[in-house]
């Protein structure tokens, strides 16, 4: 999971890390028989993925959204947004939390439409209201 070490490495003071499960094989497998669970393709290779919990019919939570390093920065991201919006017409609110040092992701996730709601400990919240 090159994606949360290169984030962590660069924003959290050089520690490499992600959240819980991120490299772990059975938290991934787990992962896949409790929420929605898609990989990112490129040429056929696995950049990237995105984890999608469903709350309710029209409340759902993104638990992940990740993409390989060597892609950031090309609107891929965007894009799985995009789709993710696309697969779950009738979600009317989105949210996710990640951490307060992770101003990447704030940029991203802004850039998505998303609005930062509230702090908890070291996370930030997000929503989108569609």
């Amino acid at each position: 999971m090159a994606s949360f070490d290169e984030e962590s490495k660069h924003f959290n003071n050089n520690e490499i890390g992600g959240p819980l499960g991120y490299d772990s094989i059975s938290w991934q497998e787990e992962m896949m028989q409790k929420c929605e669970y898609f990989k990112v393709l490129f040429n056929g290779e696995i950049i990237g993925g995105a984890l999608i919990f469903i709350e309710s019919s029209q409340v759902h939570n993104i638990g992940r959204i990740f993409i390989d390093p060597n892609f950031q920065n090309q609107g891929i991201g965007m894009k799985v947004m995009k789709e993710v919006e696309r697969i779950f017409p009738d979600n009317n609110k989105w949210w996710l939390d990640t951490t307060s040092w992770s101003v990447k992701n704030h940029h991203f996730y802004i850039k998505c439409g998303f609005t930062k709601v509230r702090e908890e400990d070291d996370l930030y919240i997000f929503e989108k209201i569609l």
